[in-house]
């Protein structure tokens, strides 16, 4: 049996799709959609601590999600979306199969349908 290669960036959507899991983590990115912010600006809409928030902020770094700078005392996180790249590839393959199934099972009905006789009332 042959293995399958799944090409030099496998560690790269681990860590993507292992970001994008937690609830508390696209949130932060759908909030960072609009622009920098400090941990202390998103930490605001939670109800959990600072710290917490920057392990968030760790994983989503780690997956290349974010970049963080530093600014004076302020470390500001923005959104890096171009790794959501090979995400986007990987799903498009799979919205592409389930797509050509669905037309195949959609023709499959329509001849079973064509097939059937009219159904007399008694």
């Amino acid at each position: 049996m042959e293995l399958l290669s799944y090409g030099s960036n496998v560690e790269d959507l681990d860590a993507i799709f292992a970001a994008l899991a937690d609830p508390t983590r696209r949130a932060i990115l759908s909030r960072l959609k609009t622009g920098g912010a400090s941990v202390t600006e998103l930490a605001a809409p939670f109800d959990i601590s600072q710290p917490a928030i920057s392990k968030h902020l760790k994983v989503l770094e780690g997956a290349g999600l974010i970049e963080r700078s530093v600014d004076r005392q302020r470390r500001p996180a923005r959104l890096r979306a171009e790794p959501m790249t090979a995400a986007v590839k990987w799903l498009t393959e799979f919205r592409d199969f389930w797509s050509s199934s669905l037309h195949q099972l959609d023709d499959l009905l329509f001849e079973m349908n064509q097939g059937e006789s009219p159904q007399e009332d008694p």
